[in-house]
């Protein structure tokens, strides 16, 4: 029986069979029984997008409260569209290349690397609105490759933005691109911050053979 640990590019939490190719954590989920409880934590700022296979880290440990909940991305793009950021730790390179973008896209030094603490919370203000998810509205023609949106009329159904199309996502895999007008108006799942950072240069890893 799979855990309810699988991300999906809306942030929410599912159990499924398909395995991941990036670890993450957004803090501890747990009930005491070990379960997950929910998929959003209370104030817990850090939500971190790892390496599946951690090399010097500490390794994962399920089901155990008090420890941070690991979860699951099938790329980084889904991992970006939920929230989370590159680890400063294990994914460091990819975390200063993030780091460079932040910085290019509000217009500062991008060798001056910003806090982590200052990333984390822009992006947990642009995640979530109370107890509703933030999103924003966009024409299609100004999303970057690597970002996640919804249609009118298909609310439930993410897109990847790829190559001037949209690719239908799901747990095993991207759909055939489909054709979407240019001026068509979308709602976007990737936070607005790193919407920004993509657009200012940082490519997320997609799974798109």
């Amino acid at each position: 029986m799979p855990r309810r640990n699988r991300v999906t590019p809306f942030g929410t939490l599912e159990a499924v069979p398909e395995k991941g190719r990036f670890l993450g954590n957004r803090g501890d989920l747990h009930a005491r029984d070990g379960s997950i409880r929910h998929d959003f934590p209370n104030g817990e700022t850090r939500w971190i997008v790892c390496r599946l296979a951690h090399g010097i880290m500490e390794p994962v440990v399920f089901d155990t409260p008090g420890r941070y909940t690991p979860l699951f991305f099938a790329d980084e793009a889904v991992a970006l569209a939920a929230g989370h950021r590159p680890c400063a730790a294990c994914r460091r390179p990819a975390f200063l290349r993030f780091a460079a973008a932040w910085q290019r896209a509000r217009g500062h030094d991008e060798a001056v690397t910003p806090r982590v603490g200052e990333i984390d919370g822009a992006l947990a203000a642009a995640r979530r609105d109370g107890d509703d998810r933030r999103v924003h509205r966009r024409r299609f023609r100004d999303l970057p490759d690597g970002v996640f949106f919804t249609r009118d009329g298909a609310p439930d159904r993410a897109f990847l933005a790829h190559r001037g199309g949209g690719r239908p996502w799901s747990h095993d895999g991207y759909g055939a691109p489909e054709a979407i007008g240019h001026d068509e108006e979308v709602t976007v799942l990737t936070p607005e911050p790193t919407v920004a950072v993509i657009a200012a240069g940082y490519e997320p890893e997609m799974a798109i053979d």
